[in-house]
């Protein structure tokens, strides 16, 4: 049970992700010494490793850029103190991110593994698989 548990929380993290949760109901998931890292991708060339202040920073940058976003889980698998989610992300845009604009919709395939400690997220790890940039037209995602 207690994996099933942790499958819970993970999902309820990507719902309050999805739902553009205030800052302060993200980070209550966070473990203090939590540690994401986001893996080469279109976006993010060269990746990213975050510390707990800049998942804020970046939540905080996501809340001006993503007009709305959904997270469709299609696979949760759980073994000891980690959870790994499938999911499809769809996003439509509310700020430019180059050569995007306001409106156009991004869609991404995303593996995120989450390392749980007394219940609380303490290593997040995603990779993400985007459309190719030159796929990417206004609108012309689902």
């Amino acid at each position: 049970m207690k994996e099933q548990h942790l499958i819970d929380r993970a999902k309820a993290f990507v719902a309050a992700v999805a739902a553009a949760a205030p800052r302060e109901a993200i980070e209550a998931f966070y473990a203090e010494d939590v540690i994401q890292e986001e893996f080469p991708n279109l976006l993010l060339p060269d990746g990213a490793v975050r510390d707990f202040i800049n998942l804020r920073a970046a939540h905080d940058k996501t809340r001006y850029t993503i007009e709305q976003q959904s997270f469709e889980i299609v696979n949760a698998v759980a073994s000891g103190n980690c959870v790994l989610l499938e999911i499809i992300w769809n996003a439509t845009l509310a700020a430019d991110l180059d050569p995007l604009t306001p409106g156009d919709r991004m869609r991404a395939q995303l593996a995120q593994v989450f390392e749980f400690r007394d219940g609380l997220i303490f290593r997040l790890r995603t990779y993400s698989c985007y459309v190719a940039r030159h796929e990417i037209r206004p609108n012309s995602l689902a």
